[in-house]
């Protein structure tokens, strides 16, 4: 009788076995322009939620330990904790600083330097939040070099600058955020923000350093259509001048539509990266219709980064 009960033990297993890739999209719903982080050997990933534009008035974030079993916690940030925004809360960007985690994003997609709204910050405790606001208004208000103050990613330098990147409408600047996170520090001619528009940039930027070199990434093309696209470029620094290398991620029409807007993992101890970004699943009309996705990243034997290859598998199982 009891080798019976083992035989049937056994024979179930598979059936309760553990997923040990990720499968994409990386957890249901609806989300786009995500960014992916690492805090204390967890993954967290915070996205957009794709809705329309008075919907989106709120973000989730998700965590992992395994890249596989995700966690969602609903609503870390809404606009009632940012009296200024009223919709349209894009593209989070989140950094920890001195044991605090700022959350970066743009909220009322404002048309012209006249309309209230921008690039705002919001700081928590926790990386869940809750989240209220930094400074009670938004950090970038204008217009500057014509580039629409949305789609912010905050990078930091080598030598602990923090920089905010970010820009629409095809212009992208970059600016030293002070300390505190709550202005900047002027360059060395007395500007603030100092242009670095790429070779086909649209929206969407993201930077990392990797063998001393600066790689700048960014979308292009059309967030609704399939003709979207992340490119890169490489400097000796955050400031440029940056010459674009070319595409390297794509959509699939066996498996998925407008692929874009990404945010970059890297587990320095395995050596692994990672592309997470957005997608349209394949049939979808909606232009907000758009999931979240992971891919392997790798580079060639003289630093270029490989052209990524889109999968429904997603990626293996990894712990940090």
């Amino acid at each position: 009788m009891k080798l019976h009960r083992i035989i049937v033990f056994l024979l179930a297993l598979p059936l309760f076995s553990q997923a040990q890739t990720s499968g994409n999209p990386i957890f249901p719903g609806w989300y786009a322009d995500p960014e992916a982080q690492i805090f204390d050997k967890t993954y967290w990933v915070y996205p957009t939620y794709s809705a329309k534009y008075k919907e989106q008035v709120f973000m989730d974030a998700f965590s992992s330990k395994d890249l596989v079993t995700w966690t969602k916690h609903p609503k870390i940030i809404d606009t009632s904790a940012i009296k200024w925004a009223n919709k349209a809360m894009w593209a989070p960007s989140i950094i920890k600083k001195d044991g605090k985690y700022y959350l970066f994003f743009g909220a009322n997609d404002i048309q012209s330097d006249n309309e209230v709204g921008g690039i705002g910050v919001a700081v928590a405790n926790k990386p869940d939040g809750p989240f209220k606001d930094h400074i009670g208004k938004p950090l970038v208000d204008k217009f500057y070099n014509k580039a629409q103050p949305i789609d912010q990613f905050v990078f930091k330098d080598k030598d602990g600058q923090y920089y905010l990147i970010y820009g629409g409408w095809s212009h992208c600047n970059i600016a030293k955020l002070n300390n505190d996170f709550n202005g900047f520090v002027p360059n060395a001619d007395g500007t603030i923000f100092k242009e670095i528009t790429p070779e086909g940039y649209t929206e969407g930027p993201f930077m990392f350093i990797r063998n001393g070199k600066y790689y700048f990434m960014w979308s292009e093309g059309g967030w609704t259509g399939p003709d979207y696209y992340v490119a890169y470029a490489i400097a000796d620094s955050p400031m440029g001048p940056f010459k674009r290398i070319g595409r390297i991620l794509k959509q699939d029409t066996s498996i998925a539509t407008g692929a874009g807007h990404h945010s970059v993992i890297h587990d320095a101890k395995k050596d692994l990266w990672y592309i997470v970004y957005h997608r349209r699943p394949l049939g979808e009309k909606d232009g907000n219709h758009r999931a979240t996705c992971i891919d392997e990243m790798s580079f060639d034997k003289d630093g270029f980064i490989n052209p990524v290859k889109i999968t429904k598998e997603g990626v293996k199982k990894s712990k940090l």
